[in-house]
């Protein structure tokens, strides 16, 4: 094997698929990157079993081949590279040599053959997404997935895919995220699958613009984004049934501005700590009062206009909560839903946006 390739496309490449390997695993050949040429076209591929990321770029191949060689050695050595063109030479004795400029590198290598087959999708159903589309879903949700993980099932972010319609929600058992948009493709039958967090995080590294094609295998699913590829096994078990735990919408909504919210309740979190970590929004006719006492540190106050006709009420919550919702919705004026101290509030916007937070108490 041989080729040439820009540095700037190799250490994109290299990137995109390195966030896989782990310093944990027991097998040596999973901390290596598999690396095929051929038809000017360069493969990089990694694996820790439970998912894969394949990256496509295009390169000069003199020879075609395949090899692999230890992920982060290769990674660090071409981000290290001056911004010239890098020769790869695959040797017969197992060694891979790194040519820029003047720097050269030999690297020991092991054979393509002990790497691990990635399954076939190809065959399998699949629906076509815009890759936006489906990061602003990913960015909408996966904040309030669950990192407990004797709670595995809350591990990952669920799909349903129904005719015309993706849902995606993730919950932590103290907040749920939910959003529902549409799609062109004619399906078969309706689809549930549990993506993993990991896999959520690279995919919405790897999401950029074009169309993404969703696959659906029996255990495991595909995300072809073109240049990218991410194989994941899915999380088995029943996902919590999320429709009981969404409130009815409430009719007198609280609506207040969004940024001015969201800088309250930031300003407001920097008193917070360990043993006091619920702030106060205090509601009146018109008007809220977002606020923080934490004895030994001090105390924040400020107050917001809003449209509001209903019970005056004091309620507290997790800050950080209000935040990753709030940073991620784009509208002007936010709908908060609050019933009572001890009730959920919940966040609905036009776009079939939900957001249910349960509250904390105060003192």
């Amino acid at each position: 094997m041989k080729l040439k390739i820009s540095r700037k496309k190799l250490q994109d490449a290299a990137q995109t698929t390195h966030g896989v390997v782990t310093t944990k695993n027991t097998l040596p050949i999973l901390s290596n990157i598999l690396i095929e040429a051929e038809n000017n076209k360069l493969h990089l591929t990694t694996t820790d079993l439970d998912m894969a990321i394949t990256c496509q770029t295009e390169a000069k191949v003199i020879q075609q081949g395949a090899t692999t060689v230890p992920a982060k050695r290769f990674t660090d050595i071409i981000k290290e590279l001056a911004e010239e063109e890098v020769t790869i030479t695959a040797k017969k004795n197992n060694i891979v040599t790194i040519d820029c400029q003047n720097a050269y590198f030999k690297v020991n290598s092991l054979p393509k053959e002990e790497f691990p087959k990635l399954p076939n999708y190809k065959n399998q159903e699949s629906i076509t997404i815009e890759q936006t589309k489906l990061k602003n879903m990913l960015n909408m949700t996966s904040f309030a997935i669950s990192h407990d993980e004797t709670r595995y099932i809350l591990n990952g972010v669920l799909f349903e895919i129904r005719p015309q319609k993706i849902t995606m929600v993730a919950t932590d058992g103290r907040r749920l995220a939910f959003i529902e948009r549409e799609h062109d493709t004619k399906i078969q039958k309706p689809r549930k699958m549990i993506v993993p967090i990991k896999a959520i995080n690279e995919l919405q590294r790897a999401l950029k613009d074009g169309e993404a094609k969703i696959y659906f295998g029996q255990n495991q699913t595909t995300f072809d984004l073109g240049g990218v590829v991410i194989i994941s096994r899915l999380i088995e078990g029943e996902f919590p049934k999320y429709e009981q735990v969404i409130p009815k919408e409430h009719k007198e909504k609280l609506r207040v501005d969004r940024d001015q919210l969201l800088a309250a309740a930031r300003r407001a979190n920097l008193l917070t700590n360990q043993d006091s970590q619920a702030i106060k929004l205090d509601v009146f006719k018109n008007k809220m009062v977002v606020s923080k006492n934490t004895p030994d540190v001090g105390e924040a106050r400020e107050e917001l206009e809003t449209e509001y006709k209903g019970s005056d009420l004091s309620i507290g919550f997790n800050p950080t909560y209000l935040i990753d919702a709030l940073k991620n919705i784009d509208v002007e004026k936010i709908g908060l839903e609050l019933t009572a101290p001890d009730k959920p509030g919940v966040i609905r916007t036009p776009d079939n946006f939900i957001y249910v937070v349960l509250p904390m108490q105060l003192g």
